[in-house]
């Protein structure tokens, strides 16, 4: 009898030992299980919510083509975007009847190259998206911090002057600031600052009322913390997101009330190679020569379009409740 139970022993306790392991017959390593378990770091979940929006992405792509483009002006362009020749008055682009690949764009009524101004332009048009945007976060966050600490009659002061400025018309506002101060770029970029500033104002009221009923406000509070740290050193930073996607929708916003304003004469005023002024300079020619008007149209609406797309997806990526 003993001999038997000593026998079976070994059996018993292999079986014991072979309870729970894998089918495999080889257990998991550590390294495996704790690079498994490990979570994702910020920036990869933001890359991965944000590039599962394939148009945010195309517009990402773009955005960084025209920076690109601004940016090597003078190494790409074919031509000085100012240089006129008088052979060459309305000459059509290469791939039509009469045209030339050392115009690939074609020429407009002075013999300018169309594809150096647009290049050219591409730098005018988004310095003045972001700049006005730029301008427009200052004084929005500073007046939405304001107004949503300081409670009262600064509160109603500050958001009643920002419902006054945004039950107005935008464009028409713009234009009776650009006629009070005159026609200038400079000018023109301070009315589109006027005009998209309520939008930065109201995000960061809405955003600094919500982060004051929270934990960490109060916590700060209760160690003596002042207002002035409050509000750039607990507030502001948790502020962040939905001010990013609006700077990045209002850029786009920015460069079509400018190119608005150059349209009519308001804005960058001749020979500046700014889009909106291209159209201006085109408008007595549409029908006889449909390239100077069309080439312009489509930088903007392509750079307003990829500017969107991008807003959209750092909206989806960045906004908990969007994401899935």
């Amino acid at each position: 009898m003993t001999g038997h139970l000593s026998a079976a022993g070994p059996s018993q306790g292999a079986n014991r030992a072979n309870i729970g392991a894998p089918l495999g017959g080889s257990e998991p390593s550590p390294r495996a299980s704790v690079g498994a378990a490990s979570p994702r770091g910020p920036l990869r979940e933001f890359w991965g919510y944000f590039r599962a929006n394939h148009g945010a992405v195309a517009g990402l792509v773009f955005i960084v083509i025209i920076l690109l483009t601004a940016a090597l002006a003078p190494f790409i362009a074919p031509h000085a975007p100012d240089l006129t020749n008088s052979a060459v008055f309305l000459k059509p682009p290469a791939w039509q009847a009469g045209g030339s690949w050392s115009y690939p764009l074609g020429t407009d009524a002075i013999g300018r190259d169309i594809l150096s101004r647009l290049i050219y332009g591409a730098r005018l048009s988004l310095f003045i998206g972001i700049a006005v945007v730029a301008l427009a976060i200052v004084v929005g966050i500073a007046l939405g911090l304001i107004a949503g600490l300081f409670r009262g009659i600064v509160e109603i002061g500050i958001m009643r002057l920002m419902d006054v400025i945004l039950t107005l018309p935008s464009l028409l506002l713009a234009i009776v600031i650009v006629a009070i101060l005159g026609p200038g770029l400079m000018n023109a970029m301070l009315a589109v600052t006027v005009v998209v500033l309520p939008h930065y104002v109201r995000i960061t009221r809405a955003a600094v009322i919500g982060e004051l009923s929270k934990d960490y406000v109060t916590a700060a509070r209760s160690t003596g913390a002042s207002r002035m740290r409050l509000m750039l050193r607990e507030v502001l930073p948790n502020c962040a997101a939905p001010l990013i996607v609006q700077a990045s929708l209002g850029v786009s916003t920015a460069i079509l009330d400018a190119a608005a304003l150059g349209f009519l004469g308001l804005g960058a005023q001749p020979p500046a190679s700014e889009w909106g002024t291209m159209l201006a300079d085109a408008r007595e020619f549409v029908l006889r020569a449909w390239w100077v008007v069309t080439f312009p149209g489509i930088a903007i609406l392509v750079t307003v379009l990829a500017f969107n797309l991008f807003g959209d997806g750092l909206r989806d990526a960045l906004d908990p409740k969007l994401k899935r």
